[in-house]
């Protein structure tokens, strides 16, 4: 009898053993791997993890996967995008070992200097933003000291009075200078001092409040907001800031106010009372902003260059490390024969895919050159087999439904093959409706028209699941179209394709009921009569219908059902699954649920006015 490979039941599986020479192992699983039918068995279930054989090249293969991680992400913080991985799908074979070797060097010295380019990037960008702020809080101290000139005697009433006299007595004796006071005093004549810097603005409340109440009210501040926001160059985030100028007197308190503004993240600058040598820093740091900027430019420049030169190949850089950790990971399944030098692995198939195994092991053989093959036995085993179930693009979708509640035992009947019908069926009976069946027909025929350039477009979540399930989309709206002819519902409207079974009385009266009465000889030939949606009992008769309707499919479903763990059972040769299970379940639905049918169908099948009697009521 020929090896079982069907839909209808799980493929015939084979338990192998394979001989398999050192120097090739990791060549057999990459090629075996890609033939995607072999589960290997673990054969050092006692083993630690970090005990294992190849537990080196997977640590070093790790450390390889969080560099391109980290590539990625640079690239997502840049913008870049990354080439999509189903461009290589069809060029990306089992990479040599010293392909890895040469990934990994690589991958190792991109990330330096990405990590290089970034730390310059990011100081540059730093002091970018500071000599921005530094700019701002020059072009605002201006204006803060002309004020502050202006009200000496406020600023003096802003102090303790201990320090007034000691004030009024320096100003009165000071010396008056030229230039750019006119006339007026400097602070640090006056023995004040300032501090000038810059603070986010969410702060500047709690900071107003900290400085009154730790200094007493010994302090003369200025602040304004800075109109423009600041990027963070830590967070890449927007942040609105204020420049303040806060007026003091004496060293330990200008102290005090320095570590406050440095515990709320303010940031301090240098600004010079006298405006001329203002001026000249505004030059300065104008000259130096612009250096920077240049500077910065090229960096980021570089940076994108690096990031989009990687961006090309990262993709398939991806999948090979993944396959080769996946590799490596099987290879630590297998035991080693010291005396041989010989991998010894255990492994399930499909019995109709061992030529496929062979012949695959035979192709990496002859391409290492090796004249001693890779030995494959069948084990006989009274261990119970894997589920294997072949699916295609169009059966796939609905297996994955009825894995989803549970994978079938090994060889028994697959729920799989009836779901591609029942399940998009009870959900047109649900449905019924011919437009809207039509309009998701369409849509669905539009995925699978469009499949192949669709499977290699990155797809946000809920697209991709209508795209994987588009053949069951495609059966959804069939059987829709189908159901909503038999409601005769288009768009919640009625068709008239032919005429209807029910005449209506030529002397119809005006706020009298009408009742329709049958036409003789004559049938609605499919489907429910399009003059029910006229009539007022319309949804009193439609409810019921459907209800009942609903309980006829939900006991056929459930009846055949029963009957396939019959066939599981004969397949089986249980006789306790038949007598015990089947038989007593079979006869206890039937006696509830079958009777009630039956009553349903006596109940239509019976023509109640010819009887002269009323219908039981439902």
């Amino acid at each position: 009898m020929a090896p079982r490979d069907t839909f209808f039941r799980s493929a015939d599986m084979s338990l192998t053993q394979l001989y398999i020479a050192n120097e090739i192992g990791r060549e057999v699983v990459s090629a075996l791997g890609e033939v995607g039918q072999v589960q290997f068995r673990d054969l050092n279930p006692d083993t630690n993890a970090f005990q294992r054989t190849f537990t080196k090249e997977i640590r070093r293969l790790d450390n390889v996967e969080r560099q391109l991680r980290y590539f990625h992400q640079q690239m997502e913080k840049a913008a870049i995008p990354m080439r999509s991985s189903s461009d290589f799908s069809d060029t990306l074979a089992a990479p040599l070992a010293s392909e890895i070797d040469e990934l990994a060097d690589r991958s190792e010295s991109l990330e330096q200097r990405i990590i290089s380019l970034n730390d310059s990037y990011e100081t540059l960008k730093k002091r970018e933003v500071e000599l921005s702020e530094w700019r701002w809080v020059l072009r605002e101290a201006g204006g803060f000291f002309d004020r502050a000139h202006t009200q000496t005697e406020d600023i003096r009433q802003s102090f303790d009075n201990d320090e007034a006299p000691l004030l009024r007595d320096v100003e009165h004796h000071a010396p008056r200078q030229n230039g750019d006071t006119q006339g007026q005093q400097s602070f640090s004549e006056m023995n004040i001092g300032f501090v000038a810097g810059v603070i986010p603005r969410d702060r500047i409340g709690a900071f107003e409040r900290i400085l009154w109440r730790t200094l007493r009210g010994n302090l003369y501040m200025n602040q304004s907001e800075i109109p423009e926001p600041i990027i963070d160059p830590m967070t890449n985030e927007e942040v609105h800031k204020n420049v303040f100028v806060i007026f003091a007197h004496g060293k330990s308190i200008l102290a005090k106010i320095r570590k406050i503004s440095e515990s709320l993240n303010a940031s301090l600058y240098g600004v010079d009372e006298n405006s001329e040598l203002r001026r000249d820093q505004i030059h300065e740091v104008n000259t130096r902003l612009g250096d920077v900027g240049n500077v910065l430019h090229n960096t980021k420049n570089t940076l994108d260059a690096e990031l989009s030169q990687i961006a090309r190949s990262l993709a398939a850089w991806m999948i090979i490390v993944k396959k080769e950790k996946a590799v490596y990971d099987t290879l630590n399944k297998f035991s080693y024969d010291q005396a041989r030098k010989t991998l010894i692995a255990e492994a399930w198939c499909p019995t109709n895919s061992l030529a496929l195994i062979k012949s695959t092991l035979q192709d990496v053989n002859d391409r290492a050159g090796l004249t001693v093959p890779t030995i494959v036995n069948q084990i006989r085993t009274n261990k119970t087999p894997p589920t294997f179930v072949r699916t295609n693009k169009f059966t796939e979708g609905f297996q994955t439904i009825v894995n989803a509640y549970g994978i079938p035992k090994y060889s028994e009947v697959n729920p799989g093959l009836y779901t591609v019908v029942t399940f998009p069926f009870l959900f047109a009976v649900m449905f019924g409706d011919c437009g809207h069946g039509a309009l998701m027909t369409l849509a669905a025929s539009a995925m699978i028209f469009w499949e192949k350039k669709l499977a290699r477009t990155k797809l946000d979540e809920l697209t991709y699941m209508a795209f994987y399930g588009r053949y069951i989309m495609l059966m959804m709206g069939l059987f829709s179209i189908y159901t909503g002819f038999i409601y005769n519902d288009i768009f919640s409207k009625s068709f008239t394709i032919f005429p209807s079974q029910w005449q209506w009385p030529e002397d119809i009266q005006a706020g009298k009921m009408v009742e329709a009465t049958l036409k003789e000889g004559y049938r609605y030939p499919i489907g429910l009569d399009w003059n029910w949606h006229e009539a007022d009992n319309s949804l009193l008769f439609s409810n019921s219908m459907k209800m009942k309707m609903s309980v006829l499919l939900g006991w056929c479903h459930m009846t055949y059902a029963l009957c396939l763990q019959y066939v599981n059972g004969r397949h089986f040769k249980s006789k306790v699954d038949i007598w015990g299970n089947f038989v007593p379940g079979l006869l206890f639905f039937q006696s509830i649920f079958g009777y009630l049918v039956l009553t349903i169908l006596y109940k239509w099948s019976v023509n109640w006015q010819e009887k002269g009697v009323n219908p039981p009521v439902s």
